[in-house]
């Protein structure tokens, strides 16, 4: 997190754009929750994001005040009360290009969720949990193609985080040309490595290394 605020440099830019494609979908989630529609949380969380990008916000990030993750939401809710209203009256960016954001599948993803009443910000919070999740995933996807082994990759997903699909070993085994055990040590690797790609996107929104187990805790418990 503190590469993003570090100031104009180029990697600073790069950190805060690998931040802002992060989040900006649990941020979506939140506005659309609140009540907005579609239209204009597509609005809504674009303008946030440009100005983000544009006015350096993040470096006013403390990391005493806590989590990148609390941060964010509190910046939006603080935008979304106080700055949206002024901001509606001029061009929308000021002049500054709009971030390419895949609007359809954030509306597919917030269709998924419960129609229970839960709080914008349990939507935020199961959405960031996902989202962390789903990059760590795509990570580990991304291994196994530069290894060469991407069919076995799309073989054993569905095992890394579904313990009760033991039977399926049996019959995945022999599609892959493996025994079971073999099968089972594969993916028994497969999820510590998806562990440890976890606690590296976590820990790439903290700037102390001693928060990470209650953030991961935390994760867990938002899904």
């Amino acid at each position: 997190m503190a590469a993003a605020g570090g100031g104009a440099s180029r990697e600073s830019a790069e950190a805060l754009a690998q931040l802002c494609d992060a989040y900006w979908r649990p941020l979506y989630a939140y506005v659309r929750r609140t009540g907005h529609d579609a239209e204009e949380a597509r609005d809504l969380t674009q303008e946030f994001f440009t100005r983000l990008i544009e006015k350096r916000y993040v470096r006013s990030a403390d990391p005493e005040r806590g989590r990148f993750r609390t941060y964010l939401l509190a910046a939006l809710k603080h935008f979304l009360a106080n700055e949206w209203d002024r901001s509606r009256a001029a061009k929308r960016g000021g002049g500054v290009p709009t971030i390419p954001l895949d609007w359809d599948t954030a509306e597919h993803s917030y269709g998924l969720e419960t129609a229970d009443p839960v709080t914008p910000e349990k939507i935020f919070e199961r959405r960031w949990a996902l989202t962390v999740l789903g990059r760590a995933m795509a990570r580990l996807r991304s291994e196994f193609e530069g290894n060469g082994r991407a069919g076995l990759f799309d073989a054993i997903q569905p095992l890394l985080t579904d313990e009760n699909r033991a039977g399926s070993y049996s019959q995945t085994a022999p599609e892959l040309k493996m025994t079971s055990g073999a099968l089972k040590v594969a993916v028994h690797r497969a999820r510590r490595r998806f562990a440890l790609l976890v606690r590296d996107e976590v820990a790439a929104t903290l700037d102390r290394s001693d928060e990470i187990e209650d953030e991961l805790h935390h994760l867990l418990a938002s899904l």
